[in-house]
């Protein structure tokens, strides 16, 4: 890992979210709204399709104006998808906000893990 770079394991849960985004926040000595963003969107998958309580680890990473958000959860199985929901779903939109704001996006499956990433630029 470069210098610079964050790192974190923990267990998922709805009150890891802000505290997770406000420790990138602190890390990267500014705001941004972008990486806090695709922080607690990738999160939050974590908790609502995986469960509270899931072994996790975030990594955020940045060369050449470009900054990578990596979470890594041990239920390859269970693969991010953007979905179209309906105007009266309260969810749903998460992936399709976060395809909106990185460059690109993706999933890595491992042994026993899987990956979700994205790519921001000039955050």
């Amino acid at each position: 890992m470069r210098s610079g770079d964050f790192e974190a394991e923990l267990t998922a849960g709805p009150e890891a979210v802000p505290r997770l985004r406000h420790a990138v926040r602190a890390h990267l000595r500014r705001e941004c709204p972008d990486v806090e963003l695709a922080v607690s969107e990738l999160l939050g998958n974590v908790v609502r399709h995986v469960g509270t309580g899931t072994p996790v680890t975030l990594r955020v990473t940045g060369a050449g104006g470009t900054t990578r958000v990596e979470v890594t959860d041990r239920a390859p199985a269970a693969v991010a998808a953007p979905r179209s929901p309906s105007p009266d779903e309260e969810s749903g939109r998460g992936l399709a906000l976060l395809e909106a704001l990185a460059t690109r996006w993706g999933v890595v499956r491992g042994t026993g893990s899987k990956t979700v990433w994205c790519e921001l630029d000039g955050s």
